[in-house]
C-alpha cells in the first residue's frame, strides 16, 4: 500500500506513569505555600471574631509539616486527572 499505517503502537498505561509520591514531592512547595496562605487568612478571619491573629512566620512554620499531607492529596488528585486523561 502507500504506507499510511503508523508503525508505532500505543504504550501500556503503566509505562512511563508517574507515581503519587513523585508527584507529591514535585508539588510540595506549591501546596505548602498554599497551606501557609490559608492559615494566615484563617488567622485574620479568627482575629475579626476575637481570637488571636496568626502571623506570617507562624503560618509558614505550621505549613511545613501540614504541607506533607496536602501534597500527598494533591498528588493523588493529579494522578487521577492524569489517569482520566489517558483513558
Amino acid at each position: 500500500m502507500s504506507g499510511t499505517r503508523s508503525p508505532s503502537q500505543k504504550a501500556p498505561a503503566t509505562e512511563g506513569r508517574w507515581p503519587v509520591w513523585k508527584l507529591a514531592i514535585l508539588l510540595y512547595p506549591a501546596t505548602a505555600l498554599t497551606v501557609a496562605i490559608n492559615l494566615f487568612l484563617a488567622g485574620l478571619i479568627l482575629h475579626s471574631v476575637g481570637f488571636g491573629a496568626i502571623g506570617p512566620v507562624p503560618a509558614i512554620m505550621w505549613a511545613i509539616p501540614l504541607g506533607v499531607p496536602a501534597a500527598w492529596l494533591t498528588g493523588r488528585w493529579v494522578r487521577g486527572l492524569m489517569d482520566e486523561a489517558d483513558g
